[in-house]
């Protein structure tokens, strides 16, 4: 016996014994029409001619599978359900089952329609069908049409629907929806997929629901909306695909805050990466149909993943979750729908022969064996890798579904569902905690931000009104601890100070004084005279008192920044010993004997010596040393040469020096700091300076016993009211107008720091100190809250929040890093520009100086001509002697002179000549050739 197995995706056919199984993983739509036996041939006429094959007997079996690639694991579950099944003899003895899988794509009914006739043809005993497909519809009707029974997720009459059945699961959802006392949600859904039946959701449930179809392109408009109208419970009901892209709009959206609660209706939650939920008390809560903490599934996972490893060379992995190991829904139930064929063929062989017959979807003639698998099939009662497993009428009746809940850092359990006994939560107080329906506390705060902020629309009621920091932590706490409570503002807007003449106090100290709340939350500092009065928690936060300042100006760039690294009087000095040292060589080389020589050492008639340290040459010489050029004069002289070598020495000793320092001076900001710590701030006057009124700062200061404190209150004492002011804004708003310090808490200058680049922190901590939540004296919930604030920092949830409010925003600005690891920055024509000035300053001198040369050649040496020849005819017999020469004045004016000179430069260099004019040299004679 012999199947024939197609790959579609490579085109090769290779043949092997088997009995063939079919198997599609498209899904089955519930809502289009079945086809009838009589209908069958006038839908499709011409399906049924297919390629004879090889007879097939003993126990066969189909599978199609669409050509996607996510398909992968439903696969790979099926061929190690029929590979576990032939290894174990035990269930089918003497008994081989073989499997025959097709390809199609999920969009082409006509193909699938064409493989499930040719597959029928060959001879099977079952058609398995997977969830997700548009397809399954056709697939049912040809199952329908030839008794032919078909495993997966159809609800026709020879299907048997492994899944679990969509009554109870909506049911199930509902059960969860009214243990959670919802009164208004959302559902998101989409139009090709859902597992729960939206119509009979709506009208059993007596909420506000809000339906809105969507897909990956609408998830961030619907999310936009549903935030916009405070729908704080979401039902998710689309396809596991585009998860991924929902969490991402999620987290863009900022909805993953402790009031969002989102349902997923997929069974797959565990699969999902939730890391970046993980820890902000977002709720997530949703089914799961495989207990991956079950031995028996942990074993299969195990074996599935070595026989992928064996046969495919291909491991088996997760591809939403990497982290963590967990099965699927969907390779779990095409694992289960394998062995319920096998449970129901093992009883039916035992009282019926099963014959298999080649079918054709061309005649009305049904498998006669069909309809007595399919009841045998129904009587399936097992226990799979989806929990327990029974059926009435085609529909699975019996199964398991445990509620899971994210909670920090993991998934757990927190109860279950049956068909029987419904839900049963088992961990309530992962959704509520206990007492907090029957203690209400009051809680008094002040806007601070980010520690307590406020929405100000008409929307915003009751404690939705407040978030910050302190708000997240109270949210925490309450919930640790157990109660509920009304968040108010404090009626003065001042945390409490004592007045020191009437000794009463102010704000929330004096609301707690008075018992007219029972807590004070806030950015709220433990000082002993508060302590005194009042009690506080842990503190929640550490800090200390700092002083915020504008940040210094740099130093303006100037244009001739280049001359920074050397002081104004060290130029000065410079140039004074360029000339001393220039007149010294000049003076010293006409001393020098040995500096003269010869000018035409071969004319003794005409003697003349000459030196080459002229006035002009020693300057030249000078600057081209200091320049580390090298010229056409060598100083020979003993004496000019150790002037030479010491002014070489001092010019290489500037020259480095000067280097050294240049790109320290153009690429280091210079900044003007005015102060530097207290100590500074205390010991001026031209810097105000100040505080928050009936503040633990102020109190810090005026009970200070440090005397450069003790100063700074007699400053600002003398200076009052204007020193101090009633809110932190007012005294950022004073620093950003200049020539003021305001000294605050560091967390609070922190926060301002990192979203104003124009503010700094000066100096370090003046103390140290810490912020609690205040309670009356002798309250009851003090310990209990301190308990609550240790855990939450052991757990790290405060530090988390911290950075949620103090860094993962988008409003921190972006500071340039000043320290020395940092870039140097680059140079711009600011910097270096006065180079460039002196460049083109040298070019327009010397422009000018060769103007006045040409002028004073032209002036002063006449163009020479020869006149008439001087003949000796006694000396000589006739041979010229000499040409007496004259200088005449030039034939042309200056300014045609002067354009032909520029003419001819602009010449191609190799021109040995000018066009019209022979310089001859004033003191030169050209002699002539003899006339014979």
């Amino acid at each position: 016996m012999y199947v024939w197995e197609l790959f579609r995706e490579t085109g090769s056919i290779r043949c092997s014994p088997s009995c063939g199984v079919y198997m599609t993983s498209v899904a089955v739509n519930l809502c289009a029409p079945t086809v009838k036996r009589e209908k069958w041939n006038q839908r499709y006429p011409t399906l049924s001619q297919h390629a004879t094959s090889p007879p097939l007997s003993g126990q066969s079996k189909g599978a199609i599978f669409s050509n996607q690639s996510g398909k992968y694991n439903s696969e790979l579950a099926f061929r190690y359900a029929i590979h576990k099944l032939n290894m174990d003899q035990s269930l089918l003895p003497e008994t081989t089952v073989e499997y025959h899988i097709e390809y199609v794509n999920r969009f082409d009914s006509f193909e699938t329609v064409q493989k499930v006739c040719k597959l029928v043809s060959v001879g099977v005993q079952a058609v398995f069908s997977p969830t997700d497909s548009v397809l399954a519809t056709h697939i049912n009707s040809i199952c329908d049409a030839l008794d032919i029974p078909n495993i997966g997720r159809s609800a026709h009459d020879f299907s048997i629907n492994v899944y679990p059945s969509q009554q109870y699961v909506n049911q199930a959802f509902i059960d969860v929806i009214q243990y959670l006392n919802w009164t208004r949600f959302g559902i998101l859904h989409e139009k090709d997929f859902g597992i729960i039946n939206l119509h009979q959701f709506s009208r059993s449930v007596q909420c506000e629901v809000h339906m809105r179809q969507v897909s990956q392109k609408s998830y961030l408009s619907v999310l936009n909306e549903f935030k916009g109208k405070e729908i704080h419970n979401i039902i998710i009901d689309t396809n596991s695909d585009g998860i991924s892209i929902l969490l991402k709009n999620i987290l863009q959206q900022q909805m993953n805050e402790y009031k969002y609660h989102y349902l997923f209706t997929s069974f797959d939650l565990e699969t999902y990466d939730l890391e970046d939920f993980k820890y902000n008390f977002v709720n997530i809560t949703s089914f799961r149909l495989v207990d991956i903490g079950d031995v028996g599934v942990k074993q299969i996972l195990k074996d599935l993943g070595s026989y992928s490893h064996h046969m495919f060379q291909k491991p088996y992995v997760n591809l939403h979750l990497r982290k963590s190991v967990a099965l699927e829904s969907e390779p779990a139930l095409m694992f289960d729908s394998v062995y319920v064929f096998a449970i129901g063929l093992q009883t039916l062989d035992q009282s019926y022969t099963l014959k298999l017959s080649n079918l054709t979807c061309d005649q009305e003639i049904p498998w006669s064996g069909g309809l007595s698998l399919v009841n045998y099939l129904n009587a399936v009662e097992w226990k799979g890798l989806t929990g327990p497993i029974q059926f009435k009428e085609g529909q699975r009746v019996q199964f398991k579904l445990d509620l899971i809940k994210l909670k920090q850092h993991s998934i757990v359990k927190v109860g279950e569902w049956t068909p029987h006994g419904h839900l049963n939560i088992t961990e309530p107080s992962m959704f509520f905690d206990s007492g907090s329906m029957n203690v209400t506390l009051v809680v008094i705060t002040i806007l601070e931000t980010p520690y307590v902020m406020m929405h100000y629309g008409k929307n915003f009621t009751g404690n939705e009104r407040f978030y910050g920091f302190c708000v997240d932590i109270l949210e925490a706490i309450s919930h640790e601890v157990g109660f509920d409570y009304i968040l108010d503002l404090v009626p003065d807007r001042k945390y409490g100070a004592k007045d020191p003449e009437s000794g009463e106090w102010n704000g929330m100290v004096a609301q707690l004084m008075k018992y007219k709340a029972d807590l004070a939350v806030g950015s709220m500092t433990i000082t002993y005279a508060r302590e005194s009065v009042i009690d506080f928690t842990k503190p929640f936060m550490n800090l200390g008192i700092s002083i915020l300042f504008k940040v210094p100006t740099s130093e303006p760039t100037r244009l001739f920044s280049f001359m920074n690294p050397l002081a104004i009087e060290i130029w000065i000095y410079v140039l004074i010993a360029y000339f001393l040292v220039s007149i010294c060589i000049y003076i010293v080389g006409k001393l020098s004997p040995i500096e003269w020589k010869y000018t035409h050492p071969c004319d003794l008639d005409n003697i003349s010596i000459s030196n080459q340290f002229t006035l002009t040459d020693s300057f030249w010489f000078t600057i081209g040393t200091l320049m580390q050029q090298s010229t056409d004069i060598y100083p020979r002289a003993l004496s000019t040469r150790i002037i030479s070598s010491i002014w070489g020495f001092f010019s290489l000793i500037i020259v480095a020096s000067y280097t050294a320092n240049l790109a320290a001076f153009l690429t280091t900001e210079r900044m003007i700091n005015p102060i530097e710590n207290a100590e500074d701030l205390a010991s001026q006057t031209e810097i105000s300076y100040g505080t928050l009124e009936s503040g633990s700062t102020m109190t810090f200061f005026r009970d200070s016993m440090i005397e450069t404190y003790k100063k700074m209150w007699r400053s600002m004492d003398n200076k009052k009211p204007t020193a101090f002011t009633t809110t932190y804004e007012e005294g950022i708003r004073r620093v950003n107008q200049g020539n003021y310090a305001y000294l605050m808490e560091s967390t609070m200058l922190d926060y301002i720091v990192q979203r104003d680049c124009n503010l700094t922190q000066i100096g370090g901590l003046l103390d140290t100190k810490g912020y609690g939540i205040a309670t009356p004296k002798g309250s009851p919930w003090r310990d209990k809250i301190s308990l609550a604030i240790l855990e939450l920092q052991e757990k790290g949830d405060i530090q988390m929040l911290y950075d949620k409010w103090w860094k993962n925003t988008d409003e921190t600005c972006n500071r340039r890093s000043t320290s020395k690891q940092s870039k140097a920055n680059a140079l711009g024509l600011e910097s270096i520009g006065g180079v460039f000035v002196v460049l083109i300053a040298g070019i327009f001198v010397a422009a000018v100086v060769a103007f006045f040369e040409f002028w004073f050649n032209f002036r002063c040496h006449h163009k020479a001509r020869p006149i008439q020849p001087v003949v000796d005819n006694d000396a000589t017999q006739g041979v010229i002697l000499e040409s007496e020469w004259i200088y005449t004045p030039p034939s042309r004016c200056f300014w045609i002179e002067i354009f032909e000179e520029l003419r001819f430069a602009s010449w191609c260099m190799n021109k040995q000549k000018r066009p019209e004019l022979n310089r001859v040299c004033s003191e030169c004679k050209i002699p002539q050739k003899p006339i014979l």
